[in-house]
């Protein structure tokens, strides 16, 4: 490493840590701008490594299609996505047909995609650069000094030793869950709240959820849908724990476990690959599916305390998008539509300052949007949702007016008006405060409910041979009758069972609790590898 390294070029107008999704798209979205922008973009791989199977939802199916224009690579490189599926067990199943299943009847409406994120990450870097971005992979950025209105100034180091400084008006951490910026100004904040944690890894030699085989062994249930099963995110679920199954261009399967450390742990062993072979084992559709296939050896990894946000999302001359800024659940995949409002937010905050609009009102509004944002996403759908997911009932309740809603108020949006809503994050207006909250109430409720329903030995009573086959949502008259035939539901829940938990005492969270619960909740991250 050079002793004294210089500063390698005059200042750029945006340097950007981190040239994956979430940079590449600031990039892309600041040079559709302003083409002239001399923007950086600093890299710390050679080339984008295999990472875990991911799926998009409506919003990050239109920003990545409408907004990057990358509708015809997503049809060739990676795999149209058939909405969500799930499937319960109890102590009566034993077998795949056995599990109650809620999904699709017919294949979905909106597009979605299923994923290769190194593939995706790649493809929309070189069109990054293809704009006018100039790279620099591999190096590792050493120093971020930030300057309020002056230069901000990054020092790196490639891997040949050598080393440079880069000063830019404006800096953009898209270093993911490196969390540069937040981890070095303490800005990084986990939620204890939602101590959730993940192991995951690729898999070969999975079962075809449609494949002649399992319809000539179960051929009831094959038939019970006209929708295809295989490519949908297909949901395993327990109490605590959810597992999801996601299927990438060329055969391999994502697969990947998610448990609240309250309540459940991965199963004892000095190797992740068979701990995390045998939590999936719980489950009937997973011995059906895995007999016969393996991990890959090297590619399983563990991660504790999935949740966390930065209390700062933006200053004077800097500002965090994607994972740099936050991350609360991958269930219902709403990263990418984090990305989609971060980079989207950032771009407009980074442009509109160069043009010299007042920055400090504009700066202050995006903190303001984002910590809204993310404090209602988790208080409404994710906190005390593991208590009750893996209930047949409780659950697909609880998607059906997710769901629609996500739709009403969400993914309705942007084809209402457009790009430009992407740059205002969801729930983060003042107009969202009552829907934000009316969520939260139906979610604390159910995970009240669920919890009684654990207490009296009737939790997961319906987990066997029901079937939930509904329409795919649409952006039609028709979604406020559905969504108002889902809260009829919910309040015929509650007058048939609700009614025990009305009283104060009533909380999901109670002693009865594993005796790790507590410990897991002030750990630190932890990304552990086979």
């Amino acid at each position: 490493m050079n002793a004294d390294p210089a500063t390698s070029s005059p200042p750029w107008d945006v340097m950007i840590v981190g040239g994956a999704l979430s940079g590449a798209a600031t990039a892309c979205l600041l040079l559709r701008r302003n083409p002239k922008l001399r923007i950086l973009i600093l890299e710390r791989s050679g080339h984008f490594k295999r990472r875990v199977g991911e799926s998009t939802v409506e919003i990050s199916s239109y920003f990545l299609g409408r907004v990057l224009d990358l509708t015809e690579h997503l049809q060739e490189k990676h795999l149209v996505k058939q909405g969500l599926r799930f499937w319960f067990k109890n102590e009566h199943t034993t077998t795949l047909d056995q599990c109650s299943e809620t999904g699709p009847g017919y294949n979905v409406r909106l597009p979605g995609y299923q994923v290769d994120r190194s593939v995706l990450d790649e493809e929309v870097l070189a069109r990054a650069v293809a704009a006018g971005a100039v790279l620099k992979r591999p190096v590792n950025v050493r120093i971020l000094v930030l300057a309020a209105g002056g230069l901000q100034t990054v020092t790196w180091e490639n891997t040949d030793g050598q080393s440079g400084v880069e000063q830019a008006r404006w800096l953009v951490d898209a270093s993911g869950v490196a969390a540069l910026l937040a981890r070095k100004n303490n800005w990084h904040t986990p939620n204890a709240e939602h101590p959730i944690a993940a192991v995951w890894s690729r898999w070969s030699g999975v079962k075809n959820w449609d494949s002649r085989e399992l319809a000539e062994k179960f051929p009831a249930w094959a038939a019970r849908t006209k929708a295809i099963r295989f490519t949908a995110t297909n949901h395993l679920v327990g109490r605590g724990w959810w597992a999801w199954f996601i299927p990438l261009k060329g055969g391999d399967v994502s697969i990947g476990v998610v448990f609240d450390q309250r309540l459940v742990d991965l199963p004892e062993g000095d190797r992740l690959g068979p701990r995390l072979q045998a939590m999936l084992m719980e489950h009937p559709a997973a011995r059906e599916l895995l007999a016969g296939a393996s991990w890959h050896p090297g590619d399983v990894h563990f991660r504790r305390n999935l949740a966390y946000r930065s209390t700062t999302f933006a200053g004077d001359g800097f500002v965090l998008v994607g994972d740099a800024a936050g991350f609360i659940d991958p269930f219902y995949s709403p990263g990418l539509d984090w990305i989609s409002y971060t980079t989207s937010a950032a771009s407009a905050l980074i442009d509109g300052s160069l043009l010299g609009k007042p920055k400090a009102p504009r700066i202050a509004r995006h903190n303001q949007f984002f910590s809204t944002s993310y404090d209602r996403w988790f208080r409404a759908i994710y906190k005390d949702k593991y208590f009750y997911m893996g209930d047949h009932e409780l659950m697909t309740l609880s998607f059906r007016l997710d769901l629609g809603l996500y739709y009403f108020g969400v993914v309705s949006q942007p084809f209402k008006h457009g790009p430009g809503a992407l740059e205002t994050p969801s729930f983060s207006g003042p107009s969202t405060r009552l829907p934000a909250s009316l969520i939260a109430f139906y979610n604390r409720r159910l995970a009240a409910i669920a919890h009684s329903r654990w207490r009296r030995g009737t939790w997961g009573r319906n987990n066997t041979g029901r079937h939930f086959g509904f329409r795919s949502y649409e952006l039609t008259g028709a979604l406020p009758w559905r969504l108002l035939a889902a809260v009829a539901a919910y309040l015929a829940l509650e007058l048939r069972e609700g009614w025990r938990t009305w009283l104060p005492s009533a909380h999901p969270v109670s002693s009865d609790l594993p005796n790790h619960a507590q410990s897991f909740a002030s750990t630190s991250p932890v990304d552990a590898h086979s």
